[in-house]
C-alpha cells in the first residue's frame, strides 16, 4: 500500500505509474475527453479544476518527464508535447498547468545537484505538482544561517494554485518550497479575460526562511521546453476548434485551418526531437537550435490559434452568438496567451539566431 502526499489539508492518493508512451497517450486521450465535458462550464463560472487536476495527477500523467535513473518512463520530447496538446483540447486551463509543472521539472534536471533531484522526483511520482513564480527586484532576501529568508510579492503565475511546489526565482536563485510553507501566501488575484481557470495567483512571502532545496543558476540557454510547450496549449486550442460543430462551415476555410493544426504538429515533432538531442547539453549549440525550432513552433502556433478562433464565428454564422456555446471562450484564451510575448518578439529572436550562425 502507498503512502499519502498531504497538501492544502487534504490527503491524496499516489499516483499511479504508467509504463510506457502508448500508456501515457491513451492515458492524456481518455483524460481529455473527461475534462472537456465540462470545460465551457467551468470557463463561464470561473471554477477551478481542482478534482480534473487531482485525476490528472493521480493518473501519472505528471510523472512522465521523471529520468529513468530515478525511475521514471521520461517520454520523448515530441510525444510531451503532443500529450499536453492533447490535454489543452479539452481544457487550455489544464494543458496550461501541465506546461508549467513540465518547465519546472526540466529546470531541475538541468539546474538541481543529484539529491535534490532525487528527492523532488520522488514527490513527482507520487503525484505531488511543481509551479513558478518570479520576485521582482523589489522583493528582499537574505541570507539566514544556512538558508534564506525572503520578503515580498510575486508577479501572478499560472499553475500556483494547483501546486504542492513551487520554484520561486530570486537573484539567479531557485528555491523549490512547499505550497504550504508557512510565511508563505497565495493570492488569487487573476482577473484576464482568458485562461480564467488555470490557478493563476500572486505569491506574498512574509519572513520565509527557506534552508534547503536551493539552486544557483548558472549560465544556460533559455527555456526550450517552455517554448515547446507553449506552442502544444496553442494547438491545443486550435484543434479544440476545429472539434468544434462547424456546421455548413466552407470547406476552403475549414480546411485551411486544419493545414495549420498539421503545420504545428509537425513543427512540435521536429522541435521535439531537437529538444531530445540538446537535453545532453542544453547550454551547447545543440541547445541554441532547439530553441530555435520550438520558438518557431510557438510564433506559428499562436498564430494558427488565433486564427482559428477568430474564423469559427464566420464558420458557424449566428449560432456563435449563443452564450451557452460559449465559443468565445476559444479566442479569449488564445488572446490571453499570445499577451505573454508578441510575435514580433518570437520573430526577433529567430533573426538573431540564424544570422548568428552565418
Amino acid at each position: 500500500m502507498g503512502t499519502v502526499s498531504q497538501f492544502h489539508d487534504r490527503a491524496r492518493p499516489v499516483a499511479r505509474r504508467i509504463g510506457s508512451e502508448e500508456e501515457a497517450i491513451s492515458t492524456a486521450r481518455t483524460l481529455a475527453a473527461a475534462f472537456q465535458r465540462q470545460s465551457s462550464e467551468r470557463d463561464i463560472n470561473r471554477i477551478l479544476p481542482y478534482q480534473e487536476i487531482d485525476a490528472l495527477s493521480q493518473s501519472g500523467l505528471g510523472a512522465i518527464t521523471v529520468p529513468p535513473e530515478y525511475e521514471g518512463l521520461d517520454v520523448g520530447n515530441s510525444l510531451l508535447a503532443e500529450i499536453v496538446a492533447i490535454i489543452a483540447e479539452g481544457d487550455p486551463s489544464i494543458g496550461e498547468f501541465l506546461e508549467v509543472h513540465f518547465s519546472v521539472l526540466d529546470g531541475l534536471r538541468q539546474q538541481a545537484g543529484e539529491e535534490l533531484q532525487r528527492a523532488l522526483y520522488a514527490r513527482v511520482l507520487e503525484g505531488d505538482r511543481f509551479a513558478a513564480a518570479a520576485f521582482p527586484d523589489a522583493a528582499t532576501v537574505g541570507s539566514r544561517a544556512l538558508g534564506y529568508r525572503l520578503n515580498g510579492r510575486s508577479t501572478s503565475s499560472p499553475a500556483v494554485l494547483f501546486s504542492d511546489w513551487i520554484a520561486i526565482g530570486i537573484d539567479q536563485t531557485v528555491l523549490y518550497i512547499p505550497s504550504d510553507k508557512e510565511g508563505l501566501q497565495l493570492v488569487d488575484d487573476w482577473d484576464g479575460l482568458g485562461q480564467r481557470t488555470n490557478g493563476t495567483a500572486a505569491i506574498v512571502a512574509s519572513d520565509l526562511h527557506v534552508e534547503g532545496n536551493v539552486v544557483a543558476l548558472a549560465a544556460h540557454a533559455p527555456s526550450a521546453i517552455g517554448e515547446l510547450l507553449h506552442a502544444a496549449v496553442d494547438l491545443g486550442i486550435a484543434r479544440a476548434v476545429l472539434s468544434a460543430d462547424a456546421g455548413s462551415a466552407p470547406a476552403n476555410d475549414f480546411g485551411k485551418l486544419a493545414i495549420g493544426a498539421e503545420t504545428v504538429a509537425a513543427l512540435l515533432e521536429r522541435a521535439g526531437r531537437k529538444l531530445d538531442i540538446a537535453q545532453i547539453n542544453i547550454s551547447g549549440p545543440a541547445g541554441e537550435d532547439a530553441y530555435f525550432c520550438a520558438t518557431a513552433a510557438r510564433a506559428v502556433a499562436s498564430k494558427v490559434a488565433i486564427d482559428a478562433s477568430n474564423l469559427i464565428f464566420e464558420l458557424m454564422g449566428e449560432n456563435t452568438a449563443s452564450i451557452a456555446l460559449n465559443l468565445d471562450r476559444h479566442w479569449r484564451n488564445a488572446r490571453i496567451r499570445a499577451l505573454k510575448t508578441s510575435v514580433d518578439v518570437l520573430h526577433r529572436r529567430a533573426a538573431r539566431h540564424l544570422r548568428k550562425d552565418r
